[in-house]
């Protein structure tokens, strides 16, 4: 994985002034040379200014970018971050066709790729990515994002400048911009975070490239279409095809994710989704006479603390000792304490520039750092949730009868907190009630389909679209802050489009929780943890982290300059602090509960003061 960053104008010449243009689009890639430490380099073209920051994953020596090549006299180069697991294939055909390679590495297939098959070459692609090329025989630059946005890419328009980044950072870094959040960038923060509207980029003037989409800028402008999308089509397979299917699709998937010249690793919980990843990556390393390495994570003081609920119902350690002993790995188990899992919040919204998932970002960007002293690429079970049904909403009758987000359903505690004002001049329930709406007018469906099933897909989409997509967001700025890259098997877009489309009764089947999953799955883990009952990512239980940020929090409050005057409610707060926390009752997903509002809140003072963010309401 890497960082990308660049801009382009049309309306001016960059080699007349090469040294200005290259300070410039320097300065932008430096803000983010965390997510590749292992090389940085700068390209100046006539109307385009590109900076790549390298992390090197596959063909350490000759992958360095930015990348140029020829045909005839036409020259292209790439800015490019990401991972192709069809690279030997998509080679293949490509010499077919005449060309040729000087590397073994990805970002040449890419490059070529495009000058082959132009704005068509997304679709050629397996893997992860987002990417910019500078093509001079057509005068433009390009952009192209991976179908479910597992690698970000965002842009901002200032003058005929159009500046575009892996991190929203590098654009704030150009001398030309000024961090501005608006009546509708508040409307994603209390509204809609640590989640985000696709294609939003929260800060005035910052977009994102959506998943599935791609660019062209020349002297025309912006020209934004999308290259892939789900399909809703008749399911014709039985159930035992279904399971066979699946089966392969995943364990291909994982297989082909297994490639790299740097150690690998994967991360273990002993849920059902990580320890596949874990038990086929053993499987495969084994062949190769090598022990896979995995790491687990918890907290201190948890075996102490824990409280089950219907969202945590169990520990992850004793699961773990069950997968250790049945694949062989060498483990690691990754204890936060308090402190640090505090401390790590700052970071997170540097990492994020944005407020997020409060400790459950922290903590991962504190585990993740962890892990990259020793490891490079680890392989993660997100997003299996998402696609097979294992969230509790797909079953809640609440959300087949309530028209919005149903990990989000009820804005009641996000407007208790805000301060009145701000609440009458802010459109807060139209607007989120607008996203949801048009989310789902965007779900493909197929006529005819049973109300009930039509709801479930509606959900299924609303989880890939939205939550998957927060996860995904997470992951990659927790795990990149520190230059680990992270893969993720289960976002597979030929696993996604062919389980999408399952019926209900196959995806639960004999009413278990991922029953798909777990029939595909059977003969690669021992029962007790196939058959395990859903936990979530882990969080601390300990009374003195809360009071922790009770008091941090406290003190923001009496601060009559903190930024968050005048966008919260104090005495609601203190109210809500001075009353026993609900860990059982989270106002996002299942894992930010009362304690994850607090942390929340101080992310975002924290967010207003690194930024030094101005309001325009």
């Amino acid at each position: 994985m890497c960082g990308i960053a660049g801009y382009c104008d049309f309306t001016c010449n960059f080699t007349r002034e090469s040294e200005k243009h290259e300070k410039i689009v320097r300065s932008m890639g430096q803000t983010i040379v965390h997510r590749g430490p292992d090389n940085f380099g700068v390209y100046i073209s006539e109307h385009a200014a590109f900076a790549h920051t390298r992390l090197a994953v596959v063909d350490i020596e000759g992958g360095t970018q930015p990348m140029t090549k020829k045909k005839g006299e036409d020259s292209y180069t790439i800015i490019y971050n990401g991972e192709i697991y069809n690279t030997n294939e998509l080679q293949e055909q490509l010499k077919e066709k005449g060309y040729t390679f000087t590397t073994y590495s990805d970002t040449e297939v890419v490059l070529t790729a495009y000058m082959e098959y132009g704005e068509k070459c997304g679709t050629y692609l397996n893997g992860i990515y987002a990417f910019a090329v500078w093509d001079s025989r057509l005068k433009r630059v390009f952009l192209c994002r991976d179908r479910f946005g597992i690698k970000p890419l965002f842009y901002g328009k200032k003058g005929n400048q159009y500046l575009f980044a892996s991190e929203i950072k590098a654009i704030l870094n150009h001398p030309d911009w000024t961090p501005v959040i608006d009546r509708y960038g508040l409307c994603e923060i209390f509204g809609l975070g640590p989640a985000r509207s696709t294609g939003n980029g929260v800060f005035q003037g910052i977009h994102e490239i959506p998943p599935g989409f791609m660019a062209c800028l020349d002297y025309s402008g912006m020209e934004l279409a999308q290259y892939w999308q789900l399909t809703a089509e008749e399911h014709t397979d039985n159930y035992e095809q279904t399971v066979e299917q699946t089966r392969y699709l995943l364990l291909d998937s994982i297989e082909r994710q297994l490639v790299g010249d740097v150690p690998l690793c994967t991360l273990l919980s002993g849920g059902v989704d990580s320890s596949i990843v874990s038990a086929v990556s053993a499987r495969a390393l084994k062949k190769q006479g090598k022990t896979l390495d995995t790491y687990s994570f918890d907290y201190v003081d948890n075996n102490k603390y824990f409280k089950a609920s219907r969202f945590q119902p169990s520990q992850d350690r004793p699961y773990v000792d069950i997968m250790v002993r049945a694949i062989g790995s060498h483990h690691t188990y990754l204890q936060c304490d308090n402190e640090s899992l505090y401390q790590s919040l700052f970071d997170a919204v540097y990492a994020k520039d944005l407020p997020g998932m409060a400790d459950v970002d922290s903590s991962m960007l504190y585990f993740c750092r962890q892990i990259k002293k020793k490891h490079t690429v680890c392989l993660s079970g997100e997003c299996a949730d998402e696609i097979f049904g294992g969230y509790p909403w797909f079953q809640d009758p609440d959300a087949f009868q309530t028209r919005a987000f149903p990990w989000s359903k009820d804005l009641s505690v996000r407007k208790s907190i805000m301060n009145k004002r701000l609440l009458e001049m802010l459109p807060l329930e139209e607007y989120v009630q607008s996203r949801y709406e048009k989310t789902i007018h965007q779900v493909p469906a197929l006529a005819g389909e049973d109300p009930t099933e039509a709801r479930r897909r509606e959900i299924g989409y609303l989880n890939i679209r939205w939550f998957m997509t927060t996860l995904l967001d997470r992951k990659d700025r927790t795990t990149m802050a520190s230059g680990l890259e992270v893969r993720v098997p289960f976002a597979d877009h030929r696993l996604i489009q062919y389980v999408y489309n399952v019926p209900w009764e196959f995806k639960n089947h004999n009413q278990t929780v991922k029953g798909l999953l777990r029939d595909a799955a059977k003969g690669l883990l021992p029962d007790e943890v196939l058959y395990r009952r859903k936990s979530p990512y882990p969080k601390t239980y300990h009374p003195q982290y809360e009071a922790l940020l009770k008091r941090k929090l406290t003190e923001i409050l009496e601060d009559k300059d903190s930024c968050i005057q005048g966008l919260v409610d104090n005495e609601m707060l203190y109210n809500w602090m001075n009353h026993p926390s609900d860990y059982g009752r989270p106002w996002f997903g299942q894992l930010m509960a009362v304690p994850q509002m607090y942390a929340y809140l101080i992310m975002l003072e924290a967010w207003f003061r690194k930024y030094e963010i101005q309001l325009d309401l």
